[in-house]
Formats: structure tokens, C-alpha cells, sequence
């Protein structure tokens, strides 16, 4: 009883209009998936890559949140230009969000290693609740009762500056601020833009070992920094071995495997730091990547990003 008290109360508190929070998808390894915060990085890989992710969040706790997210980007034949595509669902609760978008960027040669993109991302996103989730004797409450899911439109955009040892891009994925429920006066779920500052830089240590530190910062108005600190040693670009540290909220460990130059697998688990880890196992979060080209075939520094 005490786990449903939780859930149904972080739940009512998204839909209050007064309670703001970070709303965006989690994502521990969000390294591997960049296009999905910020559009300015599709096709910066140099070949058409596949990204496929599943986070389950809370375990333990009924109705946690649980996340599906898959992008897939490449560049253009017309030079700078790359292309992308990114969708997800993410459930919590009897709420689900779903998006799919489109990413689009064009890149500018800054010097011979520096380069710098630009990208725009535009698609559709949802929010429904499935009433039958909840007790019989609520169906009624005004609340939750009859609410159908409701498409708006998604419009973000980023800038991505990088070589082939370090990156920096600030992004927001939906610059637009929407109201769900908004015909229903008691009820209305705001989402609010939120903005993405993330960098990295990787270090050649010896031949076979590289270490990357890296840092996402989230910002949305009404909430606190959302800032996460990583670090990851690449062995013998095969093995990636990390962990990560979400600042007054989870710590977490992260393992990757190069099976194939063409294909990548990892995984992340997370340990919540705050009250909440005292109702719940953890987070897991697995993912992979395919690659139609092989790496051997990119620049003379692997790249670790």
C-alpha cells in the first residue's frame, strides 16, 4: 500500500499545475544515444547507426516508469547535411507519453579537426491515461475519468561542437511549452522546455586505454540543475567500463562491449541516493547500437563518442 501511496502521489503531483519537476525522458547512458536530446548530432558517427534502449526505472514499485527509446542517423551523399529519426515511449503509472520526430542537421568545418552543427528536430508527441489502471470506485473522479491521449506538435533544436577528442552541445528537444487536459479545469499537465548542456573529452592514457569524463546538465524553470558526472575508460576499444553520479539522486555503473565493429551492446544500473531508493530496487538500462560500417573505416582517432 505504502509503494501505490508513492506512485499515485508523484503521479497527481505531475498533473497539479503549480508542481514543477524535470519532465524529459531519464537517461543514464544518454552518451550513446545523443541524437534523442539533441538533433545537431545526427550523423556526426560518419555511417547510418541504429540505437535501441530500454530503461526500467524503480523496479520494484508499481507503476515505475518504464522507457522505450529508438534513433536511427546518418549523414548525407550532400555534404554537412545528416539525417534522423527518433522515437520513445515512456510509461509511468497509468500515464503514457509517446513522440516520434524527425532530426535534421548540417555541419560547418570550423578548422581541419573542429566542426560545428546545427540542428532542428520537429515531430509529435502524445500523453494519454488509462483510467482502467485505476480502482473501480474512481472512475468517475474528474481527474482521471475519460481522458483521451492528445497529439502537439514538438519543435527543438541544438548546437553541437566537436572534433574527434572532445565535445560541447547545448540543445532543447521540444522548445514549445504544452498543456494536456487544459478542458479540464481541475486537471492540467504542463510540459516546459528544457535545455541540455552537455561535454566531454577523451584522453589517451596509453595505445590500448582511453578515459573520458563527461557531464549533461538539465535545466528547466521551476526545478533544480539536473547535473550528471561520468566517467568511462575504453579498453582496447573493445570494453567500456564507467560510472556516473546524478547529483542528489542516483549513482550508477556502466558496462559496454564492441561485439562486432558493427554492433555495440551496454548496460547501466542505478542506485537511488535519495528517499525514494528506500521504496525501490534500482533502475536498469540496457541498449544497443548497429553500425553498417566499420569503424576501422572513420578517422585515425577512434571515435569514443
Amino acid at each position: 500500500m505504502k509503494i501505490k501511496i508513492v506512485i499515485v502521489v508523484v503521479f497527481l503531483a505531475g498533473l497539479n499545475l503549480k508542481v514543477q519537476a524535470q519532465q524529459d525522458i531519464q537517461y543514464t547512458q544518454y552518451m550513446y544515444n545523443t541524437v534523442a536530446i539533441n538533433p545537431a548530432y545526427a550523423g556526426s558517427r560518419g555511417m547510418l547507426s541504429f540505437n535501441a534502449l530500454y530503461r526500467s526505472q524503480w523496479t520494484g514499485l508499481d507503476g515505475a516508469p518504464e522507457t522505450i527509446n529508438f534513433t536511427g542517423h546518418s549523414p548525407l551523399k550532400m555534404r554537412g547535411v545528416g539525417v534522423g529519426l527518433s522515437l520513445a515511449s515512456d510509461k509511468i503509472g497509468p500515464a503514457t507519453e509517446s513522440l516520434a520526430a524527425a532530426d535534421f542537421s548540417y555541419t560547418i568545418h570550423m578548422s581541419y579537426r573542429t566542426k560545428l552543427s546545427f540542428g532542428l528536430k520537429a515531430g509529435l508527441h502524445s500523453l494519454g491515461i488509462d483510467s482502467d489502471r485505476f480502482d473501480p470506485d474512481q472512475q468517475n473522479d474528474p481527474y482521471i475519468y475519460n481522458q483521451d491521449n492528445r497529439i502537439a506538435p514538438l519543435i527543438g533544436a541544438g548546437i553541437y561542437l566537436h572534433s574527434d577528442a572532445w565535445y560541447v552541445g547545448l540543445s532543447s528537444p521540444d522548445l514549445l511549452e504544452t498543456d494536456h487536459y487544459d478542458d479540464v479545469s481541475v486537471s492540467i499537465a504542463r510540459e516546459k522546455m528544457h535545455l541540455y548542456l552537455m561535454g566531454g573529452y577523451v584522453f589517451d592514457l596509453n595505445p590500448q586505454l582511453k578515459f573520458k569524463p563527461a557531464t549533461l546538465v538539465k535545466a528547466v524553470a521551476g526545478a533544480p540543475l539536473a547535473v550528471d558526472l561520468s566517467a568511462n575508460f575504453l579498453f582496447h576499444e573493445k570494453l567500456t567500463l564507467g560510472a556516473a553520479y546524478r547529483i542528489d539522486a542516483a549513482v550508477s555503473a556502466l558496462v559496454g562491449l564492441q561485439v562486432f565493429d558493427w554492433m555495440m551492446i551496454g548496460y547501466a544500473h542505478d542506485r537511488d541516493t535519495s528517499g525514494i531508493g528506500n521504496y525501490n530496487n534500482g533502475s536498469h538500462e540496457v541498449f544497443f547500437r548497429f553500425e553498417l560500417n566499420s569503424r576501422s573505416q572513420g578517422s585515425v582517432h577512434p571515435r569514443f563518442f
